[in-house]
């Protein structure tokens, strides 16, 4: 198969990051006899301080003539700090999504056993949770009507019909895939947005008779997640409540570095870890590697090859139980790895391994 891949760095340790990301994506591609083109471009504060904007036209070019695009991560600290700043990297993210119509945010949540004693939860609690988080991407407040003055501010929480049909038949599919256990969360008491999400998903639910629904409101949500993390199967929610649960439901595994993420929708889908750009470990070899890594797997298993993203999760799930693991993970005792060892020997682990 051939696969034409955007690469987009970034910011902070995306260089890093994604250099391992590419080497395991070559390692696979020449295990299972497939032809990848890579084509990089600049995103974030990088491509503010070269061009002036966070997402150029290249840039928007690039990614929508390939097949996927792989994502690292993209934040800088004078950024963050300057509040009256007009354009920010993080706004390079919000583009592209809105251009690549990229509205639906899948990001599995999973623990894996030997890293149980890393989860701020009791190890009883957070063993066997896996579940996915499907978080509607381009509408609510992020792209809503917006206004600041010194004395009063609103963002505007608007959602249509077409939009919450679709990101809801995203959820139901995905729940038909796994356990068939949907939960809808929202904030219904209070949001008349939130109303008309679960208006449509009850008029949705009975095309999916197989499919338990249950609707939560976000409090709830956020409270469940941290007290009975395998109650979830599937959750499906707006922009906002998204971007703070999947967050949320990062830290249960131990460590946001072993989390990937995929946004899909009506044009190149995206493959990226969950985590920032951590700027103040760049350079220093540290950053973890296994999300962007993860990343690679969710991106060949979208184009139906199953067998690649098996290899390179057993590769991961490998170099975990052989602790060869960055600084944040590692157990005490054990040697000291960086970014791109764990990466080389992610890649050897490939070369080795039989079909």
């Amino acid at each position: 198969m051939r696969i034409k891949i955007a690469v987009l760095p970034g910011d902070g340790i995306g260089p890093e990051i994604m250099e391992q990301g590419v080497a395991v994506a070559n390692a696979i591609a020449a295990k299972f006899g497939h032809e990848i083109t890579y084509k990089e471009a600049i995103c974030g504060a990088c491509a503010i301080e070269a061009v002036g904007a966070p997402f150029p036209e290249e840039t928007f070019n690039t990614c929508k003539e390939a097949d996927a695009v792989l994502f690292a991560a993209v934040g800088d600290t004078k950024f963050d700090n300057d509040p009256t700043a007009k354009v920010r990297p993080e706004q390079g993210l919000l583009a592209m999504r809105k251009k690549l119509g990229l509205f639906a945010n899948i990001r599995p949540v999973q623990t894996f056993k030997c890293l149980l004693h890393k989860s701020p939860l009791r190890p009883e609690l957070v063993e066997g949770a896996d579940f996915v988080c499907i978080r509607e991407l381009t509408g609510g407040m992020y792209f809503g009507e917006k206004y600041q003055d010194n004395d009063k501010a609103y963002d505007t929480n608007y959602y249509t019909r077409p939009e919450i049909e679709r990101i809801l038949r995203v959820g139901f599919d995905y729940a038909r895939r796994r356990r068939n256990h949907l939960t809808v969360v929202d904030k219904a008491n209070v949001l008349a947005s939130s109303r008309l999400w679960r208006q449509i998903a009850q008029e949705t639910a009975p095309a999916y008779p197989d499919v338990k629904v249950d609707y939560m409101y976000v409090d709830n949500a956020a409270m469940r997640m941290i007290t009975e993390p395998t109650f979830f199967d599937v959750m499906v929610t707006e922009n906002t409540f998204g971007d703070i649960l999947t967050d949320e439901g990062s830290c249960i595994s131990g460590s946001m570095g072993l989390l990937p993420s995929a946004s899909t929708g009506e044009s190149t889908p995206v493959f990226e870890p969950v985590h920032g750009s951590w700027p103040q470990a760049k350079g220093l070899g540290i950053a973890n590697p296994l999300a962007q890594i993860l990343s690679v797997a969710m991106l060949f298993e979208h184009f139906g090859l199953k067998a690649e993203g098996a290899l390179v999760r057993r590769a991961v799930d490998a170099s975990l139980d052989a602790c060869v693991r960055t600084p944040e993970i590692q157990v005490e005792g054990g040697g000291r790895f960086g970014t791109r060892d764990v990466g080389e020997w992610i890649v050897r682990y490939i070369n080795e391994a039989g079909l």
